[in-house]
């Protein structure tokens, strides 16, 4: 399925409908280029599962926590990892099909660590069709 976005607001309410539909146990990979979006769709995700209290893309720190929505959300942003074994500092296979919702930024740094079942979520832009137009295409993926 693919989604059209023509603006911020639009990707942030893709991201709201996300959320609204994860279950226990969702993994969602989220990828596109720099400056396409993600962390705008994040935030809805985090929106649509009740979270008030958005801290940002866990860029540096790897892993944000939220806790205080009807699931806990997990958001990983691996932009910074070198290697994938670096995902056992951080827990990540604590979280992974847990009692959450995971929503992992730039999942082909660590594609190897990954087994099962997703929802793949690419954002693409295409500044032929104006600034802000985005391409959001989620398919169910299974590795």
């Amino acid at each position: 399925m693919t989604k059209i976005s023509l603006s911020p607001e639009d990707t942030f309410r893709i991201g709201v409908d996300l959320g609204r539909e994860a279950q226990e146990g969702s993994v969602l990979l989220l990828s596109g280029d720099l400056g396409t979006g993600k962390t705008v769709l994040a935030r809805g995700v985090a929106e649509g599962l009740g979270i008030r209290e958005w801290n940002g893309s866990p860029t540096f720190t790897i892993l944000q926590v939220y806790e205080e929505g009807r699931l806990p959300l997990y958001h990983f942003d691996v932009y910074r990892i070198e290697e994938p074994e670096e995902m056992d500092e951080v827990g990540f296979f604590d979280y992974l099909y847990g009692d959450g919702v995971v929503l992992l930024e730039w999942p082909e740094r660590v594609e190897e660590l990954l087994k099962g079942d997703f929802l793949e979520i690419r954002i693409e832009k295409n500044v032929e069709k104006g600034f802000d137009y985005r391409e959001i295409h989620i398919n169910h993926k299974t590795i």
